[in-house]
């Protein structure tokens, strides 16, 4: 086992375990503080779309930590606490998804794009390793050189989603901001956001780590041939 393949592990560990323990953190401290204006995430959420003009849309009651925005269905999921709860948390993530609601019903370009790369994606994220292994194996150069392409459509997709989900947390701050909730619950909303973006800006760069430790390997592999 290589050093660097070591050294491209432990810090993709670390970033990991370190990004997981913010989000952790920050929701489990917000959790227990209630916004004063008593509305819960799916009321909040209500709210926020009719505010925006963007239609009634299904606000689905999800399991544990399912939270997500579904554009194929045009509707939103909340886990329970969100769902439920008038929480700092359960506000700031309910609005953040009713923000990528907003996105779709606006065609806001990165989201356009995203969109467009899920099928690509899902194609190239299921098929990249095997190509990898079978070039490895094979000692196929071409065939590293396309799955390490394939993991390369990957990272694009996972740097388009920042912008997309900092947009959508801005979103939600500035209709909290409008509707008047205190100053102490929109910092807090803040944090929460600002914790849970960082986990794709996590994911991004651990994409980039892993993606410039198979180049620079391949490139080793390449030159002894």
């Amino acid at each position: 086992m290589s050093q660097l393949y070591i050294v491209t592990v432990l810090v993709s560990l670390v970033i990991g375990g370190l990004s997981t323990w913010y989000v952790n953190s920050s929701q489990k401290k917000y959790r227990s503080v209630t916004t004063s204006t008593g509305l819960t995430g799916q009321q909040i959420a209500k709210n926020m779309m009719e505010h925006y003009g963007i239609g009634d849309l299904p606000i689905r009651r999800g399991r544990a930590n399912q939270n997500h925005f579904n554009p194929r269905k045009n509707s939103i999921t909340l886990d329970p606490h969100a769902y439920g709860s008038s929480s700092v948390t359960a506000i700031a993530t309910a609005c953040h998804e009713v923000g990528h609601a907003c996105q779709f019903a606006q065609g806001y370009l990165p989201m356009k794009v995203r969109s467009a790369l899920v099928p690509v994606v899902n194609f190239t994220q299921g098929s990249w390793f095997i190509i990898l292994l079978v070039g490895v194996l094979l000692n196929v150069a071409g065939l590293v050189d396309l799955a390490l392409a394939f993991y390369a459509v990957s990272l694009v997709f996972h740097l388009v989603t920042l912008p997309v989900e900092f947009n959508a947390s801005r979103r939600a701050l500035e209709y909290m901001t409008e509707i008047g909730i205190a100053d102490q619950e929109i910092t807090g909303a803040r944090a929460v956001l600002r914790a849970c973006a960082l986990t794709y800006v996590a994911v991004a760069l651990m994409s980039v780590i892993y993606l410039l430790y198979r180049f620079v390997r391949h490139s080793r592999i390449k030159g002894r041939m």
